[in-house]
């Protein structure tokens, strides 16, 4: 939907013109660019970065390699693509503070270049995502960008991410690829990167453990004081791009005085090793580029246009004197383009052309320019239009659209034709100076010469295909071990024209905006999916962002049901499940028939513990759920009166008291890298064949560890009471195995049972075993007086 009045007054608040103006003049200092490279949205540098870019005036670009599908989300339940998607727009919006390009090596939720989840090899990741294609579209980005200088944020060494080191190892084979003409498969002009810096401190920490000490500093980059406009640091800037990404917990506060100096190795040089800034040996502003590039015929237009760069500097906060001083820097600068002899076209044109970007913005601040521009609807089918809204507060500013292929202006409306795309959730690149279509070319006219910026929507429009269905949830379990064979799946907007395609003996009808679905009684255990169709086209799905922090977006799938039957024999009474909205475990628990009370904030007390037979915590939930920390000594003493408590996975600094919150001790392990199993086809060896929690309602078999995603599980306990048995062992190839991924305590009469499975999102993939295995813990009749009989001793392949 378009902003409401006090959405737009709360955006408008965040652009202060002097010191957007401010900033953009601070661009004018530099001709160096300089790329942060990670494989991650936050893997990049933000601290020392605001210095850089901000401060010092050079340009910036990171490249990313996946969109952070295989985390964890904070914020919601998005996993895998969706919240690729989440993560994609944050990483935009963390790039807009620090006026950032951003170009992502993965270019589509398909893409090999995909976070798979935590890796803790370099060579793993590389097969996966495929190291001819990761070091294609790594030489693409750097031909495109020419970044004079590349960063890895992470080396290359044993105990970081696997994603990690793949990143720093592509980074040292891009720079030989980008400037090797022979380099197949990439038609674009060469390129010499000209410096690569490592970093020079240890990446260890809560996540990791190198192994290996950093590299000797050869340079220290100095990011301490304040920006003069605001007041705030350097490394505050940085965290207020950092803040964006929410999904991942990020922004801290950085109190005024604490250092921020980061130490580089320089690990690569085409233009010399010895040097006292990052800028040394390069083309450090306007009046060096036509040495550094061999050109002396522009060495004086190049020299005068510098001065007025600093002129316009140093003339704030006189924007009429600004002005006067960037449009004659413009003229030079576009006659000095025009004039570049082709021998060092290579080296100035794209820097000319930046400039030029940057000089404009100059402009359009300095002239007081503020317009905005917007769609009266923009969300649009195929077919559909809307009109458009333009603002502006100075006469004589003029705009054109410029719309994608498929759109048109029409009569003041711009529609969507049915050749338009439907909109790109998984953008490969993003340039905040440079904004794309669809977006306004704003003109006008500044001290005598004709400029012309880019204006994005206000919202950014979104293109939906023409037939969408609107379901809340497309994904159902069906436990056959209940009595019923039926479904029920509500269609948003009545479902008018919609059929679900079902196999054969299936019923299906449609009525009062469900569909009813009736599965044969001798229906087969497995996954079905069930395509929907509309007026007999296929249908498409929407998943909408619905975080206000970024950007609108979309992601579109043809839409299909899918329904996962199984079998799961339930012996649980009453379960109540405490969430922090990270999960939707609650949901997965009531589809396989648990009778669930699930306890908002507020509905936890002594009175419905009473009611409990069981009490699940969902992952994440003692960050969040302050009533659990309150109400801890009276859910142990439910414990002990013969209540269970289930606690699923949670990271040390999830307020998790290994002394106060368990029955008895019980510690997370940290670094997370060495307490998780990341082969998600890894053996599991049972320690106590025996115990109820892995027979009883259901005999957890080989099958049920089969066709697991991403991994096995994270943050194992690393060390826990005598009380607490463990039933599980497993490890990565070539690791000692682990043992606190499923321990079980026995407390007076009741128990406590803590995993560290990944069971919420093996539910979320219809994984079978995981629903088996959560009844299991869920069914309270399973006491330790019902030992199996039976011996099983297996390892799963």
């Amino acid at each position: 939907m378009p902003l409401s009045d006090p959405e737009r007054i709360a955006a408008h608040e965040q652009h202060v013109r002097m010191v957007e103006l401010w900033r953009a003049l601070q661009l004018l200092k530099s001709t160096v660019s300089f790329m942060n490279t990670g494989a991650h949205p936050d893997d990049e540098i933000s601290e020392m970065l605001a210095a850089i870019g901000l401060r010092d005036g050079i340009a910036l670009s990171y490249a990313c390699a996946n969109r952070g599908e295989g985390g964890q989300n904070s914020i919601g339940t998005e996993t895998t693509e969706n919240l690729g998607v989440v993560r994609t727009a944050e990483m935009e919006k963390a790039c807009d503070v620090l006026n950032m390009r951003l170009y992502w090596l993965s270019e589509h939720p398909e893409d090999s270049i995909f976070d798979f989840g935590l890796s803790k090899s370099g060579v793993e990741t590389l097969g996966k995502w495929g190291h001819q294609r990761t070091l294609k579209r790594f030489v693409e980005i750097i031909r495109q960008e020419r970044p004079d200088i590349i960063s890895p944020t992470f080396l290359d060494i044993p105990g970081q991410h696997g994603h990690h080191r793949a990143m720093t190892q592509a980074a040292f084979e891009v720079m030989k690829a980008a400037a090797d003409p022979d380099f197949p498969e990439v038609d674009l002009p060469c390129w010499t990167v000209k410096k690569l810096y490592l970093p020079a401190w240890s990446g260890a920490g809560g996540a990791y453990d190198d192994e290996v000490p950093p590299p000797p500093a050869t340079l220290e980059f100095d990011g301490n004081g304040e920006e003069e406009i605001t007041g705030w640091s350097w490394a505050q800037i940085g965290e207020q791009s950092r803040t964006f990404h929410r999904s991942q917990g990020m922004g801290q506060w950085r109190p005024y005085g604490q250092e921020n100096v980061w130490p580089l190795h320089l690990a690569e040089s085409v233009v010399g090793t010895q040097e006292q800034s990052l800028s040394d040996n390069l083309p450090r502003d306007l009046s060096e580029l036509a040495k550094f590039a061999g050109a002396p015929t522009l060495a004086g237009l190049l020299d005068k246009a510098h001065d007025h760069c600093m002129d316009a500097i140093e003339a704030f906060p006189n924007r009429d004197r600004i002005g006067a001083a960037a449009a004659r820097a413009l003229k030079l600068v576009r006659k000095a383009r025009m004039d570049c002899p082709e021998v060092a076209r290579d080296e100035v044109v794209h820097r000319l052309e930046r400039k030029e970007l940057q000089l404009s913005k100059v402009l359009e601040l300095a002239e007081g320019i503020v317009a905005s521009l917007r769609l009266s609807q923009d969300q649009l089918r195929h077919g559909e239009s809307a009109g458009v809204v333009w603002e502006c507060n100075r006469d004589g500013v003029g705009y054109e659209l410029d719309l994608p292929k498929g759109w048109h202006l029409k009569d003041g409306c711009v529609e969507v034709g049915a050749g338009a795309a439907v909109s790109d959730p998984y953008p490969a690149v993003y340039k905040p100076d440079a904004v794309q279509a669809p977006c306004a070319r704003v003109q006008f006219r500044s001290h005598g010469v004709d400029v012309e910026t880019r204006l994005p929507f206000e919202v950014e429009p979104v293109v939906l295909p023409a037939h969408v269905a609107e379901l809340d949830d497309t994904d159902f379990v069906l436990n056959k071990a209940l009595e019923g064979r039926a479904l029920q799946i509500p269609v948003n907007g009545g479902g008018a024209g919609l059929e679900l395609v079902a196999p054969h003996g299936w019923q299906v009808h449609l009525e009062g905006g469900v569909f009813h679905l009736t599965l044969p009684d001798n229906i087969a255990e497995g996954l079905y999916e069930l395509p929907l169709l509309q007026s007999g086209e296929q249908a498409y799905g929407v998943h909408v962002v619905p975080y206000t922090h970024v950007s609108q977006r979309v992601r579109v799938t043809s839409a299909v049901v899918r329904v996962c039957v199984l079998a799961a024999r339930l012996d649980a009474k009453r379960v109540g499940y405490v969430g922090s909205g990270n999960d939707r475990v609650g949901k997965w628990l009531g589809d396989i028939g648990v009778d669930l009370i699930e306890l908002s904030v507020g509905e936890l007390s002594v009175q419905r513990l009473q009611e409990l037979d069981c009490l699940v915590v969902g992952i994440f939930a003692f960050r969040s759920r302050q009533d659990l920390h309150d109400m801890i000594d009276d859910i142990h003493a439910w414990v002990k009166a013969g209540g269970r408590l289930i606690t699923l996975y949670h990271r040390p600094w999830d307020r998790w008291d290994a002394d106060k919150l368990p029955l008895a001790r019980l510690e997370i392990g940290s670094p997370s890298l060495r307490w998780r199993v990341t082969d998600e086809t890894a053996q599991v060896r049972y320690l106590n064949a025996l115990h109820p929690l892995l027979n009883q309602p259901n005999e957890i078999g080989e099958s049920d560890w089969g066709n697991w995603h991403k991994e096995r599980g994270l943050y194992f306990a690393k060390s826990w009471d005598d009380a607490y048995e463990p039933l599980l062992e497993m490890a990565d190839p070539d690791e000692a195995p682990h043992q606190g991924i499923l321990l079980a305590g026995q407390f007076g009469q009741g128990q406590h049972i803590h995993t560290s499975l990944i069971l919420h999102h093996q539910m979320e993939k219809l994984v079978p075993g995981a629903f088996r295995l959560m009844a299991n813990l869920v069914s309270c009749g399973s006491g330790e007086g019902d030992a199996v009989r039976k011996e099983k001793a297996f390892e799963t392949k």
